[in-house]
């Protein structure tokens, strides 16, 4: 569910506020195969299906940069914010990978504003995604992301 926020006001004023969720996101081995050839880490775990499978986590799993790398399109998902030129990714505060997403997973986001402050020429928005694992107690991944949105 996206909150739609009309302006850099409304962002201003939204600390505290619950964003989401997002729809679910199926990670498949597909995608897990491209971001090892994207950033050549092609560790076990993560491509060779077959030793995965005797591994610690009866599966490969993704990478934690990938989960991480998912706040974009759920960030997306989570936030509007109109009367904008642009919003810029400017990175994140924190990251941490609590439980392995393993291939064929499904994931879901949620989030919360915790802090919004005026630089030039607009706003920067810390949110709290925590990535959630459908079937599974504890989050994948909890990340601060910081963007700018600028006026």
């Amino acid at each position: 569910m996206t909150t739609t926020f009309e302006n850099l006001s409304e962002l201003s004023n939204a600390i505290g506020t619950d964003l989401g969720p997002t729809e679910w996101l199926t990670v498949t081995q597909a995608m897990i195969d491209g971001f090892a050839a994207a950033t050549g880490d092609d560790q076990w775990i993560h491509v060779d299906v077959e030793a995965a499978k005797a591994g610690p986590f009866g599966a490969t799993i993704a990478h934690g940069y990938l989960t991480m790398s998912l706040c974009a399109p759920f960030l997306a998902q989570l936030a509007l914010v109109r009367g904008i030129s642009m919003g810029l990714n400017y990175g994140v505060n924190k990251a941490r990978f609590i439980t392995p997403v393993r291939s064929g997973s499904q994931v879901r986001a949620t989030g919360k504003v915790t802090e919004v402050t005026e630089v030039p020429g607009g706003v920067q928005a810390v949110v709290t995604i925590t990535v959630n694992i459908m079937g599974e107690d504890k989050p994948a991944a909890v990340i601060e992301t910081v963007s700018r949105y600028l006026a």
